[in-house]
């Protein structure tokens, strides 16, 4: 079939637009004063980008390459929501299932070499033991993410990068244990990438289970010094990213507040949204620790510095009043929280100087705050670099239930 069309007038190329071919198609159309360009994207593939004249006269050979431009930049657009639509991801849940999501290959354990790394890469397993000792959490209950595809993660990343994990050095930096670059990338892909690969698809899923439940909490997660061409700082995949790009085009949310309370400065998200008003960034972190991404830094749209040393009730002061900042500043549709515990008193990184007590009262207060406004709100676990760290979540996670913020008991059902 012949995918050129012969049309002069705008108001034509606006009909073509219901036309169906057989297969799924997307048509973008970009106007300029000469200029009438269709895209045709269908099957990850571009199969027409044509000029069209109009009755303007010939414009200029940069505006031609501009409006070109951007009609290559909507057919890639039209790529990545084929690649959302067609992820499987997004899978239903039967209802006896709490919105808790975890896989025992979360854990990351291999030759000992992740113990070179101050994270506890055996939190996420010990937060879901701890739940379930104190019968807080049926095993049962407990929803199974499934592993991101390459095609998933093409939705934010791109092929050069994905390409770079395949180098056992550049991983090696990323998640900065240098031995790692001596290991065949095999073992690697499996020991180190796998597990991260099934957290970002755990993030994923937690934003439909938030919109169907209300809440979500993906323990594992919260990659947030990754962006879409860059990881760094243990984190190899943008999981925040993929997770707002697939709920803008699943869900059909169109604003997004990313609460990061993470000692360190959430730079992969900043990066990433950093010209989309669709995404209100709140990061309240320690601005004399890693990343010292100053460039980042311009795109946070509420900034809270917290300086080394910290105490509880300050920092839950400051808190307070960048809550019901950010409530009058932004309307989301949808929140995600960055809840890393690396603020802890005691953490090596964090240099924080928060109680465990300081910890649950932080989390009460974002969830109230979605709560009391009727937004979706996912959690994710993301740093903490103590092994009490998992206690402490846990504990927290009680508390949550316990005023009634989030349910835990699921339904006694089982479809």
């Amino acid at each position: 079939m012949d995918a050129v069309f012969e049309l002069n007038k705008v108001k034509e190329a606006e009909a073509a637009l219901s036309v169906r071919f057989g297969w799924e198609t997307f048509m973008r159309v970009t106007r300029s004063k000469a200029y009438l360009f269709i895209s045709l994207v269908s099957d990850d593939r571009i199969l027409c980008l044509t000029p069209f004249s109009s009755n303007a006269p010939p414009s200029s050979s940069s505006n031609s390459s501009t409006t070109n431009s951007a009609a290559i930049e909507k057919g890639e657009e039209g790529l990545k929501r084929s690649r959302v639509l067609s992820s499987k991801l997004y899978f239903d849940i039967p209802s006896f299932k709490i919105p808790l999501i975890y896989s025992s290959s979360y854990d990351i354990a291999f030759l000992g070499l992740e113990k070179l790394h101050p994270f506890d890469s055996s939190k996420w397993g010990r937060i879901c033991r701890f739940l379930i000792t104190d019968n807080v959490l049926d095993k049962k209950c407990v929803v199974e993410p499934l592993e991101a595809t390459k095609d998933d993660l093409l939705v934010v990343h791109s092929e050069s990068y994905l390409s770079s994990l395949k180098s056992s050095l550049n991983v090696s930096i990323i998640i900065e244990v240098p031995p790692v670059a001596v290991l065949p990338n095999w073992l690697v892909q499996k020991k180190v990438l796998y597990p991260f690969r099934k957290q970002v698809g755990g993030t994923i899923l937690a934003a439909k289970l938030a919109k169907e439940r209300g809440w979500a909490i993906n323990v594992g997660g919260g990659f947030h010094h990754c962006c879409a061409e860059k990881g760094g700082g243990f984190c190899a995949y943008a999981d925040i990213s993929l997770c707002i790009q697939y709920a803008f085009i699943r869900l059909n949310i169109s604003r997004v507040m990313i609460i990061d309370l993470d000692a360190h400065q959430g730079n992969g998200h900043e990066k990433d949204f950093s010209n989309d008003g669709r995404v209100y960034i709140l990061d309240m972190f320690n601005p004399e620790i890693y990343p010292f991404d100053f460039e980042a830094r311009r795109y946070i749209d509420q900034k809270v510095e917290v300086m080394s040393g910290t105490a509880t009730d300050v920092y839950i002061a400051k808190l307070d009043e960048a809550l019901k900042m950010a409530g009058r500043m932004f309307d989301p549709e949808l929140v995600v929280y960055n809840a890393g515990t690396d603020i802890l008193d005691g953490d090596p990184l964090g240099r924080l100087k928060i109680s465990p007590d300081g910890i649950t009262s932080r989390d009460e207060k974002v969830f109230r705050f979605a709560h009391e406004k009727n937004i979706p709100i996912i959690m994710l676990t993301s740093g903490g670099y103590m092994k009490s760290s998992a206690r402490v979540i846990a504990d927290s996670i009680v508390n949550l239930s316990r005023k009634g913020l989030i349910d835990m008991a699921g339904s006694n059902e089982k479809t």
